[in-house]
Protein backbone atom coordinates (compact mmCIF):
# COMPACT_ATOMS: atom_id res chain seq x y z
CA UNK A 1 0.00 0.00 0.00
CA UNK A 2 2.65 2.13 0.91
CA UNK A 3 4.46 1.76 -2.70
CA UNK A 4 1.10 1.90 -4.64
CA UNK A 5 0.06 4.98 -3.16
CA UNK A 6 3.49 7.04 -3.20
CA UNK A 7 3.39 6.19 -7.22
CA UNK A 8 -0.47 6.97 -7.39
CA UNK A 9 0.32 10.57 -5.40
CA UNK A 10 3.28 11.58 -7.15
CA UNK A 11 2.29 11.31 -10.34
CA UNK A 12 -1.10 13.49 -9.44
CA UNK A 13 0.65 16.18 -7.07
CA UNK A 14 3.74 16.19 -9.94
CA UNK A 15 3.48 19.97 -11.56
CA UNK A 16 1.98 19.88 -14.81
CA UNK A 17 4.58 22.63 -15.76
CA UNK A 18 7.34 20.13 -16.29
CA UNK A 19 8.81 19.74 -19.63
CA UNK A 20 9.04 15.97 -18.99
CA UNK A 21 6.66 14.14 -16.68
CA UNK A 22 8.68 11.96 -13.69
CA UNK A 23 9.38 8.34 -14.89
CA UNK A 24 8.50 5.58 -11.84
CA UNK A 25 10.02 2.66 -10.92
CA UNK A 26 8.65 0.25 -8.67
CA UNK A 27 10.90 -3.25 -7.52
CA UNK A 28 8.75 -5.84 -6.21
CA UNK A 29 10.93 -8.55 -4.89
CA UNK A 30 7.68 -11.01 -5.35
CA UNK A 31 5.87 -11.98 -7.96
CA UNK A 32 2.70 -10.24 -7.44
CA UNK A 33 2.08 -6.84 -5.77
CA UNK A 34 0.13 -5.91 -2.55
CA UNK A 35 2.70 -6.46 0.41
CA UNK A 36 1.14 -7.20 3.18
CA UNK A 37 -1.93 -7.26 1.73
CA UNK A 38 -2.43 -10.74 0.58
CA UNK A 39 -5.36 -13.87 -0.23
CA UNK A 40 -5.51 -17.20 0.34
CA UNK A 41 -7.74 -20.47 -2.10
CA UNK A 42 -8.99 -22.69 -0.07
CA UNK A 43 -11.31 -25.51 -1.83
CA UNK A 44 -11.64 -22.80 -4.47
CA UNK A 45 -12.79 -19.89 -2.21
CA UNK A 46 -10.27 -17.00 -1.11
CA UNK A 47 -9.95 -15.66 1.49
CA UNK A 48 -7.77 -12.51 2.88
CA UNK A 49 -4.34 -13.81 4.26
CA UNK A 50 -2.81 -10.39 5.36
CA UNK A 51 -4.11 -6.96 6.30
CA UNK A 52 -7.68 -8.15 5.98
CA UNK A 53 -10.14 -5.10 7.61
CA UNK A 54 -10.81 -1.55 6.89
CA UNK A 55 -12.72 1.37 9.41
CA UNK A 56 -15.34 3.21 7.37
CA UNK A 57 -13.56 6.39 8.13
CA UNK A 58 -10.17 5.44 6.38
CA UNK A 59 -10.30 7.65 3.44
CA UNK A 60 -7.88 7.51 1.36
CA UNK A 61 -9.19 3.28 0.95
CA UNK A 62 -12.88 4.66 0.23
CA UNK A 63 -11.64 7.29 -2.26
CA UNK A 64 -9.02 4.62 -4.19
CA UNK A 65 -11.81 1.97 -3.89
CA UNK A 66 -14.22 4.34 -5.69
CA UNK A 67 -11.70 5.55 -8.27
CA UNK A 68 -11.03 2.06 -9.16
CA UNK A 69 -13.85 1.05 -9.50
CA UNK A 70 -13.60 -2.15 -7.10
CA UNK A 71 -16.55 -3.31 -4.67
CA UNK A 72 -16.88 -3.39 -1.31
CA UNK A 73 -16.95 -6.15 0.82
CA UNK A 74 -19.06 -6.05 4.00
CA UNK A 75 -20.21 -8.02 6.63
CA UNK A 76 -23.45 -9.89 6.19
CA UNK A 77 -26.03 -9.78 9.09
CA UNK A 78 -24.66 -13.54 9.86
CA UNK A 79 -21.60 -12.00 10.66
CA UNK A 80 -23.11 -9.79 12.83
CA UNK A 81 -24.65 -12.66 14.87
CA UNK A 82 -21.46 -14.41 15.06
CA UNK A 83 -20.48 -15.95 18.53
CA UNK A 84 -17.72 -15.04 20.04
CA UNK A 85 -15.57 -16.78 23.37
CA UNK A 86 -12.35 -15.56 25.63
CA UNK A 87 -10.46 -18.55 26.03
CA UNK A 88 -8.09 -18.78 29.02
CA UNK A 89 -6.43 -22.27 28.20
CA UNK A 90 -8.68 -24.22 30.14
CA UNK A 91 -11.94 -22.42 29.77
CA UNK A 92 -14.10 -19.86 28.27
CA UNK A 93 -14.15 -16.97 30.66
CA UNK A 94 -17.02 -15.47 28.44
CA UNK A 95 -19.19 -16.42 25.72
CA UNK A 96 -21.67 -14.62 23.77
CA UNK A 97 -25.52 -16.37 23.00
CA UNK A 98 -25.63 -18.46 19.33
CA UNK A 99 -28.10 -19.44 18.03
CA UNK A 100 -28.68 -21.77 14.79
CA UNK A 101 -30.88 -19.75 12.64
CA UNK A 102 -30.83 -18.15 9.39
CA UNK A 103 -33.89 -15.68 9.86
CA UNK A 104 -32.61 -11.95 10.30
CA UNK A 105 -35.45 -11.53 12.89
CA UNK A 106 -33.83 -13.83 14.98
CA UNK A 107 -30.36 -13.17 14.63
CA UNK A 108 -31.27 -9.22 15.16
CA UNK A 109 -32.84 -10.52 18.75
CA UNK A 110 -29.53 -12.47 19.11
CA UNK A 111 -27.42 -9.69 18.34
CA UNK A 112 -29.05 -7.48 20.58
CA UNK A 113 -29.16 -9.79 23.63
CA UNK A 114 -25.31 -10.19 23.26
CA UNK A 115 -25.21 -6.42 23.35
CA UNK A 116 -26.64 -6.56 27.10
CA UNK A 117 -24.58 -9.13 27.68
CA UNK A 118 -21.49 -7.82 26.78
CA UNK A 119 -22.93 -4.18 28.57
CA UNK A 120 -23.68 -6.78 31.48
CA UNK A 121 -20.27 -7.92 31.96
CA UNK A 122 -18.01 -4.86 31.38
CA UNK A 123 -20.55 -2.12 32.45
CA UNK A 124 -19.78 1.71 31.80
CA UNK A 125 -16.76 0.69 31.08
CA UNK A 126 -17.62 -0.03 27.34
CA UNK A 127 -18.47 3.99 26.89
CA UNK A 128 -15.57 4.69 28.17
CA UNK A 129 -13.46 2.24 25.55
CA UNK A 130 -15.47 3.85 23.00
CA UNK A 131 -15.18 7.22 23.80
CA UNK A 132 -10.74 7.19 23.85
CA UNK A 133 -10.60 5.55 20.54
CA UNK A 134 -13.37 8.50 19.26
CA UNK A 135 -10.87 10.88 20.12
CA UNK A 136 -8.04 9.29 18.64
CA UNK A 137 -9.54 8.65 15.34
CA UNK A 138 -11.30 12.19 15.49
CA UNK A 139 -7.76 13.78 15.85
CA UNK A 140 -6.49 11.27 12.88
CA UNK A 141 -8.83 12.76 10.85
CA UNK A 142 -7.27 15.84 10.65
CA UNK A 143 -4.75 14.33 7.79
CA UNK A 144 -7.69 14.22 5.71
CA UNK A 145 -7.91 18.24 5.91
CA UNK A 146 -7.56 20.52 2.76
CA UNK A 147 -3.75 20.74 1.14
CA UNK A 148 -4.27 24.64 2.52
CA UNK A 149 -4.65 23.42 6.01
CA UNK A 150 -2.25 20.88 6.28
CA UNK A 151 1.43 21.67 6.60
CA UNK A 152 3.89 19.22 4.42
CA UNK A 153 5.84 17.56 7.32
CA UNK A 154 9.57 16.95 7.52
CA UNK A 155 9.51 13.56 10.21
CA UNK A 156 7.12 11.59 12.09
CA UNK A 157 6.98 13.38 15.07
CA UNK A 158 6.35 16.31 13.31
CA UNK A 159 3.56 14.71 11.62
CA UNK A 160 1.99 13.55 15.30
CA UNK A 161 2.46 16.35 17.14
CA UNK A 162 0.29 18.52 14.35
CA UNK A 163 -2.10 16.24 14.83
CA UNK A 164 -2.43 15.54 18.36
CA UNK A 165 -1.28 11.94 18.69
CA UNK A 166 2.49 12.32 19.57
CA UNK A 167 1.94 11.62 23.42
CA UNK A 168 -0.02 8.27 22.48
CA UNK A 169 3.09 6.93 21.67
CA UNK A 170 4.41 7.74 24.80
CA UNK A 171 2.66 5.63 26.84
CA UNK A 172 1.60 2.38 26.64
CA UNK A 173 -1.76 1.29 26.15
CA UNK A 174 -2.37 -0.09 29.62
CA UNK A 175 -1.62 3.71 31.08
CA UNK A 176 -3.82 5.21 28.31
CA UNK A 177 -6.87 3.21 29.30
CA UNK A 178 -6.00 3.26 33.42
CA UNK A 179 -6.63 6.93 33.19
CA UNK A 180 -9.56 7.30 31.34
CA UNK A 181 -10.46 4.50 33.86
CA UNK A 182 -11.41 1.45 32.11
CA UNK A 183 -12.16 -1.73 34.48
CA UNK A 184 -9.59 -4.06 35.19
CA UNK A 185 -12.01 -7.05 33.99
CA UNK A 186 -12.29 -5.29 30.53
CA UNK A 187 -8.71 -4.45 29.93
CA UNK A 188 -7.08 -8.04 31.22
CA UNK A 189 -10.36 -9.70 29.07
CA UNK A 190 -11.80 -7.46 25.56
CA UNK A 191 -9.04 -4.97 25.28
CA UNK A 192 -6.41 -7.55 25.63
CA UNK A 193 -8.36 -9.76 22.86
CA UNK A 194 -8.40 -7.08 20.76
CA UNK A 195 -5.10 -6.29 21.04
CA UNK A 196 -3.99 -9.61 20.71
CA UNK A 197 -5.80 -10.21 17.41
CA UNK A 198 -4.96 -7.03 15.69
CA UNK A 199 -1.62 -6.30 16.41
CA UNK A 200 -0.38 -9.91 17.99
CA UNK A 201 0.65 -8.36 21.17
CA UNK A 202 -0.13 -7.60 24.65
CA UNK A 203 -1.70 -4.32 26.07
CA UNK A 204 1.96 -3.20 26.67
CA UNK A 205 2.14 -1.18 23.08
CA UNK A 206 1.71 2.14 22.48
CA UNK A 207 -0.96 3.78 23.24
CA UNK A 208 -1.84 4.98 19.74
CA UNK A 209 -1.09 1.18 17.97
CA UNK A 210 -3.67 0.47 20.71
CA UNK A 211 -6.06 2.89 20.00
CA UNK A 212 -6.22 2.16 16.20
CA UNK A 213 -6.08 -1.45 16.96
CA UNK A 214 -9.42 -1.19 18.94
CA UNK A 215 -11.05 1.21 15.85
CA UNK A 216 -10.59 -2.09 14.09
CA UNK A 217 -12.67 -3.91 15.94
CA UNK A 218 -15.61 -1.50 15.85
CA UNK A 219 -18.62 -1.15 13.46
CA UNK A 220 -18.82 -0.91 9.62
CA UNK A 221 -15.55 -2.47 8.60
CA UNK A 222 -14.77 -3.52 5.27
CA UNK A 223 -12.42 -4.95 2.75
CA UNK A 224 -12.52 -4.92 -0.80
CA UNK A 225 -14.40 -8.04 -3.08
CA UNK A 226 -11.64 -10.28 -4.49
CA UNK A 227 -8.71 -8.87 -2.12
CA UNK A 228 -7.43 -5.75 -0.61
CA UNK A 229 -3.94 -6.45 -2.63
CA UNK A 230 -6.52 -4.91 -5.52
CA UNK A 231 -6.14 -1.54 -4.61
CA UNK A 232 -2.33 -1.23 -4.81
CA UNK A 233 -2.30 -3.29 -8.30
CA UNK A 234 -4.84 -0.66 -9.16
CA UNK A 235 -3.33 2.33 -8.41
CA UNK A 236 0.05 0.98 -9.90
CA UNK A 237 -1.82 0.53 -13.14
CA UNK A 238 -3.57 3.77 -12.97
CA UNK A 239 0.23 5.62 -12.08
CA UNK A 240 1.97 4.60 -15.57
CA UNK A 241 4.91 3.46 -13.82
CA UNK A 242 7.64 0.80 -14.83
CA UNK A 243 6.76 -2.71 -12.39
CA UNK A 244 9.81 -4.70 -12.25
CA UNK A 245 8.36 -8.05 -10.24
CA UNK A 246 10.87 -10.60 -9.46
CA UNK A 247 13.72 -7.98 -8.68
CA UNK A 248 14.65 -6.75 -5.62
CA UNK A 249 16.92 -3.67 -4.88
CA UNK A 250 19.86 -4.90 -2.67
CA UNK A 251 22.25 -1.56 -2.40
CA UNK A 252 21.54 2.13 -3.19
CA UNK A 253 24.21 4.51 -3.32
CA UNK A 254 24.03 8.32 -3.37
CA UNK A 255 26.85 9.69 -6.80
CA UNK A 256 26.30 13.44 -5.97
CA UNK A 257 23.16 14.41 -7.34
CA UNK A 258 21.31 11.01 -8.25
CA UNK A 259 21.21 7.50 -6.63
CA UNK A 260 22.54 4.00 -8.01
CA UNK A 261 20.43 1.02 -7.34
CA UNK A 262 21.35 -2.27 -8.12
CA UNK A 263 19.21 -5.23 -8.12
CA UNK A 264 19.45 -8.68 -7.38
CA UNK A 265 18.92 -9.53 -11.27
CA UNK A 266 22.52 -7.44 -11.80
CA UNK A 267 20.81 -4.72 -13.25
CA UNK A 268 22.05 -1.11 -11.92
CA UNK A 269 19.25 1.77 -12.14
CA UNK A 270 19.88 5.75 -11.74
CA UNK A 271 17.23 7.75 -9.97
CA UNK A 272 17.17 11.90 -9.21
CA UNK A 273 15.09 10.06 -6.30
CA UNK A 274 14.11 6.81 -4.20
CA UNK A 275 12.07 6.17 -2.03
CA UNK A 276 11.64 3.03 0.47
CA UNK A 277 8.69 1.67 0.64
CA UNK A 278 8.47 -1.03 3.00
CA UNK A 279 10.28 -1.88 6.64
CA UNK A 280 13.74 -1.85 6.32
CA UNK A 281 13.57 -4.13 9.64
CA UNK A 282 14.63 -7.60 8.15
CA UNK A 283 15.85 -6.20 4.97
CA UNK A 284 19.68 -6.65 3.27
CA UNK A 285 19.70 -3.88 1.88
CA UNK A 286 22.85 -1.78 1.27
CA UNK A 287 23.23 2.44 1.71
CA UNK A 288 26.39 4.06 0.64
CA UNK A 289 26.80 6.65 2.08
CA UNK A 290 25.24 4.38 5.37
CA UNK A 291 22.39 5.44 7.28
CA UNK A 292 21.63 5.63 10.79
CA UNK A 293 17.75 4.62 12.08
CA UNK A 294 16.81 3.45 15.15
CA UNK A 295 17.13 -0.33 15.78
CA UNK A 296 13.00 -1.85 15.30
CA UNK A 297 12.04 -5.53 15.83
CA UNK A 298 8.92 -6.91 13.54
CA UNK A 299 6.27 -8.39 15.30
CA UNK A 300 5.88 -12.00 13.06
CA UNK A 301 2.02 -13.41 13.24
CA UNK A 302 1.91 -16.53 11.96
CA UNK A 303 -1.42 -17.07 10.22
CA UNK A 304 -2.71 -20.94 9.76
CA UNK A 305 -5.33 -21.88 7.75
CA UNK A 306 -6.99 -24.91 8.53
CA UNK A 307 -10.16 -26.66 6.60
CA UNK A 308 -11.55 -29.64 9.46
CA UNK A 309 -13.37 -28.94 11.54
CA UNK A 310 -12.00 -28.47 15.89
CA UNK A 311 -12.05 -31.00 18.81
CA UNK A 312 -14.46 -30.09 20.97
CA UNK A 313 -12.71 -31.84 23.31
CA UNK A 314 -9.55 -29.32 23.74
CA UNK A 315 -11.51 -26.97 24.83
CA UNK A 316 -13.27 -28.77 27.50
CA UNK A 317 -16.38 -29.25 25.72
CA UNK A 318 -18.69 -32.21 24.29
CA UNK A 319 -19.84 -30.56 21.05
CA UNK A 320 -18.13 -28.26 18.65
CA UNK A 321 -21.50 -26.83 17.84
CA UNK A 322 -20.51 -25.32 21.36
CA UNK A 323 -17.41 -23.62 20.17
CA UNK A 324 -17.38 -19.72 19.64
CA UNK A 325 -17.08 -18.64 15.58
CA UNK A 326 -14.34 -16.43 17.18
CA UNK A 327 -12.05 -17.61 19.78
CA UNK A 328 -9.78 -14.62 21.21
CA UNK A 329 -7.46 -15.47 24.42
CA UNK A 330 -6.02 -13.75 27.43
CA UNK A 331 -2.43 -12.55 27.52
CA UNK A 332 -0.59 -15.81 28.94
CA UNK A 333 2.68 -17.08 26.98
CA UNK A 334 1.77 -20.95 27.66
CA UNK A 335 -1.17 -20.43 25.25
CA UNK A 336 -0.43 -21.68 21.67
CA UNK A 337 -2.76 -19.42 19.41
CA UNK A 338 -4.31 -15.60 19.77
CA UNK A 339 -7.34 -16.31 17.75
CA UNK A 340 -9.26 -19.06 15.96
CA UNK A 341 -12.05 -17.71 13.04
CA UNK A 342 -14.44 -19.29 11.01
CA UNK A 343 -14.14 -18.31 7.54
CA UNK A 344 -16.64 -20.33 6.20
CA UNK A 345 -18.82 -23.21 6.47
CA UNK A 346 -18.68 -25.53 3.76
CA UNK A 347 -20.36 -28.23 6.00
CA UNK A 348 -21.82 -29.59 9.38
CA UNK A 349 -18.47 -30.62 9.71
CA UNK A 350 -16.50 -29.00 7.05
CA UNK A 351 -15.30 -25.83 8.23
CA UNK A 352 -12.48 -23.40 7.31
CA UNK A 353 -10.27 -21.92 9.93
CA UNK A 354 -7.70 -18.75 10.32
CA UNK A 355 -5.64 -19.17 13.11
CA UNK A 356 -3.32 -16.28 14.75
CA UNK A 357 -0.64 -16.89 16.61
CA UNK A 358 2.99 -15.96 17.79
CA UNK A 359 4.62 -18.86 16.69
CA UNK A 360 4.31 -21.69 13.71
CA UNK A 361 1.94 -24.63 14.58
CA UNK A 362 2.93 -27.62 14.71
CA UNK A 363 1.34 -30.03 13.09
CA UNK A 364 1.10 -32.29 16.58
CA UNK A 365 -1.03 -28.94 17.98
CA UNK A 366 -2.91 -28.91 15.09
CA UNK A 367 -4.06 -32.56 15.56
CA UNK A 368 -4.66 -31.72 19.08
CA UNK A 369 -7.01 -28.88 17.99
CA UNK A 370 -8.76 -30.46 15.29
CA UNK A 371 -10.50 -33.74 15.05
CA UNK A 372 -10.62 -33.31 11.41
CA UNK A 373 -7.55 -31.50 9.03
CA UNK A 374 -8.15 -31.79 5.54
CA UNK A 375 -6.12 -28.83 4.12
CA UNK A 376 -3.34 -27.22 5.79
CA UNK A 377 -1.72 -23.66 4.98
CA UNK A 378 0.91 -21.39 6.59
CA UNK A 379 1.90 -18.14 6.03
CA UNK A 380 4.59 -16.13 8.48
CA UNK A 381 3.62 -12.33 8.43
CA UNK A 382 6.55 -9.94 9.14
CA UNK A 383 3.51 -8.07 10.49
CA UNK A 384 3.89 -4.89 12.37
CA UNK A 385 6.66 -3.40 14.34
CA UNK A 386 7.09 -4.29 17.99
CA UNK A 387 6.07 -1.35 19.85
CA UNK A 388 7.60 -0.42 22.87
CA UNK A 389 6.78 3.08 24.18
CA UNK A 390 8.05 5.60 24.31
CA UNK A 391 8.57 5.00 20.33
CA UNK A 392 11.42 6.07 18.70
CA UNK A 393 10.88 7.20 14.97
CA UNK A 394 13.24 6.87 11.62
CA UNK A 395 13.38 10.10 9.47
CA UNK A 396 11.37 10.33 6.29
CA UNK A 397 14.61 11.44 4.67
CA UNK A 398 17.22 9.23 5.35
CA UNK A 399 20.48 11.07 4.08
CA UNK A 400 19.82 14.85 4.24
CA UNK A 401 19.16 14.47 0.23
CA UNK A 402 16.17 12.66 -1.96
CA UNK A 403 16.31 9.31 -0.25
CA UNK A 404 12.93 8.77 1.65
CA UNK A 405 11.57 6.46 4.01
CA UNK A 406 7.71 5.88 4.08
CA UNK A 407 7.38 2.94 6.35
CA UNK A 408 9.10 4.96 9.01
CA UNK A 409 5.66 6.05 10.29
CA UNK A 410 4.35 2.55 10.81
CA UNK A 411 5.82 2.98 14.72
CA UNK A 412 3.12 5.62 15.10
CA UNK A 413 0.80 2.38 13.93
CA UNK A 414 0.35 0.10 11.13
CA UNK A 415 -2.05 -0.43 8.82
CA UNK A 416 -3.62 -0.08 4.96
CA UNK A 417 -4.68 3.37 6.11
CA UNK A 418 -1.86 4.59 7.64
CA UNK A 419 0.12 3.39 5.10
CA UNK A 420 -1.38 5.37 2.38
CA UNK A 421 -1.61 8.91 4.91
CA UNK A 422 2.59 8.21 5.09
CA UNK A 423 3.05 8.16 1.34
CA UNK A 424 0.82 10.87 0.83
CA UNK A 425 2.76 13.22 2.67
CA UNK A 426 5.83 11.55 1.82
CA UNK A 427 5.05 12.38 -1.95
CA UNK A 428 3.85 15.96 -0.87
CA UNK A 429 7.29 16.40 0.55
CA UNK A 430 9.03 14.68 -2.23
CA UNK A 431 7.73 17.51 -4.78
CA UNK A 432 8.28 20.75 -2.79
CA UNK A 433 11.97 20.14 -1.85
CA UNK A 434 12.37 18.55 -5.66
CA UNK A 435 10.25 20.86 -7.61
CA UNK A 436 10.24 23.56 -5.22
CA UNK A 437 7.87 25.09 -2.31
CA UNK A 438 5.99 26.84 -5.04
CA UNK A 439 4.98 24.01 -6.65
CA UNK A 440 2.45 23.17 -3.35
CA UNK A 441 0.43 25.79 -4.31
CA UNK A 442 -0.34 25.02 -8.49
CA UNK A 443 -3.77 24.24 -9.42
CA UNK A 444 -2.75 20.76 -10.43
CA UNK A 445 -2.37 20.10 -6.82
CA UNK A 446 -5.48 21.69 -5.57
CA UNK A 447 -7.31 20.17 -8.05
CA UNK A 448 -6.88 16.29 -6.26
CA UNK A 449 -7.28 17.45 -2.60
CA UNK A 450 -10.51 16.19 -0.87
CA UNK A 451 -12.11 16.41 2.45
CA UNK A 452 -12.51 13.87 4.66
CA UNK A 453 -16.19 14.19 5.50
CA UNK A 454 -17.01 14.82 1.77
CA UNK A 455 -15.80 11.38 1.17
CA UNK A 456 -17.58 9.93 4.57
CA UNK A 457 -20.93 11.67 3.23
CA UNK A 458 -20.20 9.62 -0.14
CA UNK A 459 -19.48 6.29 1.98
Amino acid sequence: MAGSSLAHFLRRYSPPTTPHPPHIHIFERNGVVGGRMGTVTISNHTFEAGASILHPKNYHAVNFTKLLNLKIKQPSSSDESDSFGIWDGEQFVFKTLSVDSKVPFVQKIVSFANSVYIFMRYGWSLLKMQSFVDSAVGRFLKYYESLERRPVFDSVDEMLKWAGLYNLTTRSLREEVGDVGLTRLLTQELVTVITRINYGQSIDISGLAGAVSLAGSGGGLWAVEGGNWQMAAGLINRSDVALHLHEEIESISYLGGYYELNSTKGNSYTCEVTAVATPLDELNLRFSPPILIPERKLQHTHATFVRGVLNPVYFGLDDVSKIPDLVGTIEDPDLPFTSISILKRHGEKDISYKIFSRKPMADSLLDDIFSVRRETIRIDWGAYPHYTAPEVFAPFILDGQHLYYVNAFENAASTMETSAVAAENIARLIVSRFFGSESLCSSNLKSFSFDGEELHVDL
